[in-house]
């Protein structure tokens, strides 16, 4: 450009973003989504800031034709290209107000039951206003409770529920929920080594430790909260193992960042014996194993011989009744004393264990069955003993003999260091994208934008398969793009019948009428007591699509107007999965000794 040029460009750029400071839109371009509260429950929102910016990239493109430039491409497909809208190589830039701010960056690092989020939280609770992050809403409500209970005013937000109190300046929230266009003097981002995941490839020993949350599209979540939260202090929680690449990540955003290393404030002994029959089952263990069948089979053995009886916590049971399962264990008044469960006890609740007991090392992952990552065994484990507890030292052991090497050196060896962190563009980045190919519907867009989007070596695409199950179905309705948008990033677990189903139906009535009755969809007698496990999967099921209802709700409220209807209804739901778990005699019990065909393991 010549200098005259150059000038006039300067002009309009000014002219530009004096016109855009003062003028709102919504991401969605409806202003019905913007809200004076800056703690909306619209987690998909885009950052004005952010906006600004992209309307900028427009602006300046088309100044560029204007110039009589041919070659402006924003498709990401093209030889040149003026604002690249799948160039994501760049994320931190999406968060100007973070950016304006230096903030101090403490990372809490250490093994399970260590202090480091108790240390992050006292300084949360003598912070004059500040936020915490957690990846699921158990770790949330117990935080909120934690600071109400201090007499530090906290306001609980996640995907299902907003509980304001009066004069907070704290927020306890889940991580999807993080507000980047407030300010805040302290935030906390917690337990972000749950985020390991493996990074789409599924082969054992060619997989790539991430950040991804154990739900696969979450991770870009943690991303977006470690660059976005404007804080004068950043709290970060985790394994040592994120360490370099969060330090990595923050070179470019001038924070001062600070390393923070505990050590487990109680011993964890490694046992070198097996649990060889269920008379060796003893108050305060744990069994650990990973499918719920199994899980309902080893608590009616344990309870069949007549000592003790069981509490259950897996991923599927409502957070209610996990919370409530667990305090039932705790209760050292009542006769549920031992604890059968899955992975889902590694995070989230306060457990009294004694000794964590391993059915199995491997698992089923959703593709394939394979070992446990030293990550995983170390998270497990780390629960039992847990500081000033009613068992000042935590065991731990397995079932199977042959499991007691790998058990043993995952326990001495350091977590994989992670190399990347998981990221998704934002819905006014795929809005752009879409105006650029408009007979694409969402699964298309989504697939393209994935297969072209350019990343720096920190960072990869989050795992998007479910979403783009749920974008085909939505896809066939009449809806616009931000319609189809929010039904594709609800809480559906697509994968399971019910919960698809009620999906699909929601937003089917949606497009059609634009409002959606629960009765509609779910007739008075569809929550009834469960005679059997397999009744019981459904009742779990059902859960899910009412959870999914008030989750919509929180969004659409004139669209979903009966939140209160599937709130008690959910209640109800939660009573009865409770009353089935403590009558449950339906499966036959499966013998300790017995096993299954087991591949020999190479050490």
């Amino acid at each position: 450009l010549c200098k005259e040029q150059l000038i006039l460009v300067n002009k309009i750029i000014k002219m530009a973003y004096s016109l855009l400071r003062i003028r709102k839109v919504s991401p969605f371009g409806i202003s019905r989504v913007l809200q004076a509260d800056k703690a909306s429950l619209w987690r998909f929102h885009l950052e004005p800031e952010c906006a600004r910016f992209l309307r900028f990239g427009v602006f300046t493109r088309n100044y560029g034709k204007i110039l009589g430039s041919s070659n402006y491409d924003f498709t990401g497909s093209g030889p040149t290209s003026s604002f690249d809208f799948t160039d994501l190589t760049c994320p931190h830039t999406w968060y100007p107000i973070a950016r304006r701010k230096k903030r101090k960056v403490i990372l809490h690092v250490g093994p399970t039951n260590s202090g480091k989020t108790y240390n992050a939280l006292k300084q949360l609770e003598r912070s004059s206003s500040g936020v915490y992050c957690g990846p699921l809403r158990l770790l949330a409500w117990e935080v909120a409770k934690r600071l109400n209970k201090a007499n530090v005013p906290c306001d609980l937000i996640t995907g299902q529920e907003k509980d304001l109190v009066e004069g907070a300046n704290h927020k306890s929230v889940t991580v999807e929920m993080a507000d980047v266009t407030s300010v805040y003097d302290c935030a906390i981002i917690d337990e972000i080594q749950a985020s390991l995941a493996f990074y789409f490839g599924r082969r054992r020993n060619s997989t790539i430790n991430c950040f991804m949350v154990g739900c696969k599209q979450r991770g870009f979540s943690f991303t977006r909260a470690l660059l976005g939260i404007a804080a004068n202090e950043l709290h970060l929680c985790g394994d040592p193992a994120v360490v370099p690449l969060v330090e990595d990540i923050l070179k470019v955003t001038g924070d001062d960042v600070e390393v923070l290393t505990y050590e487990r404030l109680s011993p964890l002994v490694p046992l070198k014996v097996p649990v060889r029959s269920v008379s060796d089952i003893k108050t305060g263990d744990c069994l650990v194993t990973f499918s719920r069948k199994d899980i309902y089979r080893h608590k009616n053995t344990i309870e069949k011989a007549g000592k003790h009886l069981c509490s259950v916590v897996y991923g599927s049971l409502p957070p209610e009744t996990r919370t409530a399962q667990a305090t039932r264990f705790n209760d050292a008044t009542n006769d549920f004393d031992v604890l059968v469960a899955s992975d889902a006890i590694g995070m989230g609740l306060n457990l009294n264990i004694s000794r964590i007991i391993f059915s199995t090392l491997e698992k089923f992952d959703g593709t394939e069955t394979r070992d446990l990552t030293v990550s995983e065994i170390k998270q497990i484990a780390g629960i039992a003993g847990r500081f000033r507890s009613q068992f000042p030292v935590g065991e731990v052991t397995c079932l199977h003999k042959e499991d007691l090497p790998l058990l043993h050196s995952s326990l001495k060896s350091p977590s994989p260091i992670i190399e990347r962190a998981g990221l998704f563009p934002t819905y006014d980045l795929l809005s752009r994208y879409s105006q650029a190919h408009p007979k694409l519907g969402l699964y298309k867009i989504l697939e393209h934008f994935v297969e072209n989007a350019k990343l720096s070596s920190n960072y990869f695409i989050s795992n998007v398969e479910d979403m783009m199950k749920a974008a085909a179905l939505v896809d066939e309705l009449p809806l616009k793009l931000q319609d189809k948008y929010l039904f594709v990033v609800s809480p559906v677990d697509i994968n399971d019948e019910i919960s698809g189903r009620g999906f699909a139906q929601f937003a089917q009535n949606y497009s059609k009428t634009r409002v959606v009755k629960l009765r509609e969809i779910l007739s008075d007698d569809t929550v009834k007591v469960p005679r059997t496990p397999t009744e019981l999967k459904e009742l779990e099921s059902i859960h899910k699509v009412l959870d999914l209802y008030v989750w919509l709700s929180l969004r659409l409220e004139d669209s979903f107007p009966d939140r209160e209807v599937a709130a008690s209804q959910k209640s109800i739901c939660n009573v009865l999965i409770e009353q089935f778990l403590e009558a449950n005699r339906l499966i036959s019990p499966i013998p300790f000794s017995s096993k299954k065909l087991r591949s020999r393991r190479k050490f």
